[in-house]
């Protein structure tokens, strides 16, 4: 098992997560967090921390999508181990459903 970043992180990109990752798998592009599938530790102590619910177990129904896109993207992107803030739309983006096919940015964020 391990634990993925899903469509509710894009154009919000908490970090709380981030900052109580013991194994550093998080990931930074523009818009929206991965973590490394084969990095996490399945410990599972950063889905409480994202105020959005974008944190979720690959066991659950309908992940495998989550899974390749976390994969592919935290090979490219930046590591990112202490928490920034949210991005500024953040509390508008928070109840928008679908928007990884409206609003994903594949462009990498800046990292630690």
């Amino acid at each position: 098992m391990t634990y993925v970043v899903i469509d509710a992180c894009v154009k919000c990109k908490h970090t709380d997560c981030v900052e109580v990752c013991p194994v550093d798998c998080f990931y930074e592009g523009a818009n929206f967090l991965t973590i490394h599938p084969d990095e996490c530790i399945d410990c599972g102590v950063c889905e409480p921390e994202c105020p959005v619910d974008a944190i979720k177990p690959d066991t659950e129904p309908g992940m495998d999508k989550w899974v390749e896109i976390n994969l592919k993207y935290s090979e490219k992107w930046p590591n990112i181990t202490m928490q920034k803030p949210p991005l500024p739309e953040a509390e508008e983006f928070a109840e928008v459903k679908d928007k990884f096919d409206k609003h994903f940015d594949p462009n990498p964020g800046e990292g630690d």
